[in-house]
């Protein structure tokens, strides 16, 4: 027999030994173990009522509260493309399967999903789509029966100080809530170019990438506002949050799924850039055009001569409310609403005068 054959032998005796000296080693010891019970649970008595308040509130909510997910189509190359995922939150409006969310969620989505509970990501439809609010509703292909449209309330009674509740899916963890309170009150939330959202709430309740389009809830677990931006170098929760009013929602969401659009409030002009503006000097809103047939025409107001570069009529207050953006323009019609009839403060020729403007709706 070989050498190493012999070697091998030994060496294999030798494990087995070493083995079954560790398994009599570990019995000793075994044996040696003091026995260790389990402690016994410490009872306590039932929730506080502000907890069990909190625990109903979720309960009750949290079945309106959607996760959406969407596809986007995003070009590579002249031939090319991939699919990018894109995730947020939202919230049942309604039984026909309306969700409400915000414009920015769902923006270039080619293909839209929303899961409630624990069920599988159902298909649905974007219906209507509102950039100038960073509002949109889609609409459940196929609407399940048991659908949990979250309770309204109003944002106009809010009072800072007040407590106030966000559901939402965080970096997709679903269904998470987090409390805080009213921080401020009628902010403004710049949205496109020309325009911002007024009367915006502000909140130290945890919002993060995934709350966006998903409920803030008043301690009742009624709808008070839309999660919609943070305020932070980071992207993540810094203690200032921003949610859409839910007065706004409530006049936005049902032309958005009647019409497929906001209305959008306006006097008729076409108004020289802000940027072009501020270099100037000028404070005010400068008209660069006015249609025939406007209500601004109809007013007599007078735009920028493009021949001369002669200015015509500054407007620098609505009902008495000094404007010196485009954007705080278009708030103050916001406020005064599609139907009334401004007065509008003007200045030409570095002189002052009122003018009378009806505000029709610029999207009809």
């Amino acid at each position: 027999m070989p050498a190493h054959a012999d070697t091998l032998r030994i060496h294999r005796w030798a494990l087995v030994a070493l083995l079954l000296a560790g398994a009599a080693g570990v019995a000793v010891l075994a044996r040696d173990l003091p026995k260790v019970e389990s402690r016994a649970v410490t009872p306590r008595g039932p929730l506080p009522s502000s907890e069990l308040s909190l625990v109903e509130l979720f309960q009750n909510a949290a079945p309106s509260v959607a996760y959406i997910t969407t596809e986007i189509l995003q070009p590579t190359g002249f031939f090319t493309a991939t699919v990018a995922k894109g995730a947020g939150s939202g919230f049942v409006w309604d039984d026909n399967g309306h969700v409400v969310t915000n414009n920015h969620v769902v923006e270039g989505a080619r293909n839209v999903f929303v899961q409630l509970d624990a069920g599988e990501p159902a298909e649905a439809r974007i219906v209507g789509t509102a950039p100038d609010y960073d509002l949109a509703v889609v609409k459940l292909t196929k609407p399940p029966r048991n659908l949990r449209p979250i309770p309204l309330g109003t944002s106009r009674d809010l009072r800072i100080g007040q407590s106030v509740y966000a559901i939402g899916n965080p970096y997709g963890l679903q269904r998470t809530l987090t409390h805080g309170i009213v921080s401020a009150l009628g902010r403004e939330l710049p949205t496109t170019e020309f325009r911002e959202v007024a009367g915006v709430i502000q909140t130290d309740t945890a919002i993060n990438p995934g709350n966006s389009g998903g409920p803030l809830l008043d301690s009742a677990g009624r709808l008070i506002g839309v999660n919609t931006a943070i305020r932070s170098e980071s992207g993540s929760s810094a203690g200032i949050g921003f949610a859409i009013p839910a007065d706004l929602v409530n006049r936005v969401v049902p032309s958005l799924i009647s019409r497929g659009r906001a209305p959008l409030p306006g006097i008729g002009i076409n108004p020289v850039s802000p940027d072009l503006v501020a270099r100037a000097g000028i404070t005010g809103v400068v008209i660069a055009e006015v249609p025939r047939g406007t209500p601004a025409a109809q007013a007599g107001l007078k735009a920028l001569n493009r021949d001369t570069g002669k200015l015509g009529d500054i407007i620098v207050a609505v009902n008495g409310k000094p404007v010196d953006t485009v954007s705080t323009f278009v708030v103050e019609l916001d406020k005064a609403g599609i139907g009334s009839t401004v007065d509008l403060t003007v200045v030409r020729d570095e002189k002052k005068r009122h003018v009378k403007v009806e505000v029709i709706d610029l999207a009809q």
